[in-house]
């Protein structure tokens, strides 16, 4: 054991330093930014629109139901409540 982090081998672990607390202010300002509207900063060029496809990958949509499905009937520490 290194005597700090508890752990053995793997080389320096620097102990941790203590929490920091938001202020007010800080808190504030995620608030308004957490409210803010969020969209992108340009349309598409017309270049990339025309590379975008037209319709879904069918791959990419099976992939998406079979994570839907897994995640339907998920177990153990990664289930939300």
């Amino acid at each position: 054991m290194d005597g700090v982090s508890g752990r053995t081998g793997g080389g320096y672990v620097p102990p941790m330093t203590d929490p920091t607390r938001p202020t007010e202010e800080t808190k504030e300002a995620e608030a308004d930014e957490a409210r803010a509207e969020h969209r992108a900063d340009r349309g598409p060029t017309p270049d990339e629109e025309a590379l975008a496809p037209k319709e879904p990958d069918p791959e990419v949509a099976e992939h998406e139901r079979e994570m839907m499905e897994r995640g339907a009937h998920v177990e153990g520490e990664g289930r939300l409540p």
